[in-house]
């Protein structure tokens, strides 16, 4: 599969615009852990993911880091070009949550092509509604939702992810995701531990009851 693959409106570009891109693209593999962008100064390019697993988190003032959202197959990161969004200073992180082969499209090829196509201008404020839709329901979450029913929801989105009810998360990583400390996370997972909802051991939460985890979530 090829660039022109997964790109979503290739098709609706000319034969130009669409060299534009391509005379310019980058292919990168990159390790778990790597961190591809950090900070409204750093202008990497769009990140279009081909293969693996990309996290989007925010820093505190106090150095806590909270998960906004996730990148995977085909999806297309707009704030890894924060110098396009020059009217909104957002410091986003971008790190690999696993390998991940993705292509980077330089800020300046895209935003030649984005300022004499109608489609990819409209594309890029429909990802951006989206990106920021998901920003909304994330503070959301914050306010108005109890630490364990974030936390339950988190679990049970990880085991959808990852297709298995044995998750490798060390109880500091589920923090970062979560906004949160690690020891808060540690009494707040014996606590369902204890419940039966969970089953914890060094590096991993496996999930015993997702029924129940679902009704803490949703509040039953």
């Amino acid at each position: 599969m090829t660039f022109q693959d997964y790109f979503p409106i290739w098709d609706k570009l000319d034969p130009r615009q669409q060299n534009q891109i391509t005379s310019r693209l980058v292919f990168r593999t990159v390790q778990k852990g790597a961190v591809l962008h950090s900070g409204s100064l750093d202008c990497t390019g769009l990140l279009l993911v081909k293969t693996g697993q990309l996290r989007a988190y925010i820093l505190s003032d106090e150095g806590r880091e909270i998960t906004i959202y996730r990148l995977f197959d085909r999806d297309l990161c707009l704030f890894s070009a924060a110098c396009i969004l020059r009217s909104i200073q957002f410091e986003v992180t971008i790190e690999a949550e696993k390998e991940t082969a993705l292509w980077i499209i330089p800020v300046e090829a895209y935003q030649s092509v984005m300022a004499e196509s109608a489609p990819v201008a409209n594309y890029t404020s429909e990802l951006m509604a989206s990106r920021f839709s998901e920003v909304m329901w994330l503070m959301e979450q914050i306010m108005w939702k109890s630490l364990d029913k974030r936390l339950a929801a988190f679990l049970l989105e990880e085991t959808a992810i990852e297709g298995t009810r044995q998750l490798k998360l060390t109880h500091e990583t589920i923090a970062n995701h979560l906004g949160s400390h690690r020891e808060v996370m540690t009494r707040m997972l014996r606590y369902f531990q204890s419940e039966g909802m969970v089953k914890l051991s060094r590096g991993m939460v496996e999930i015993l009851d997702a029924a129940k985890l679902e009704g803490l979530r949703d509040g039953l």
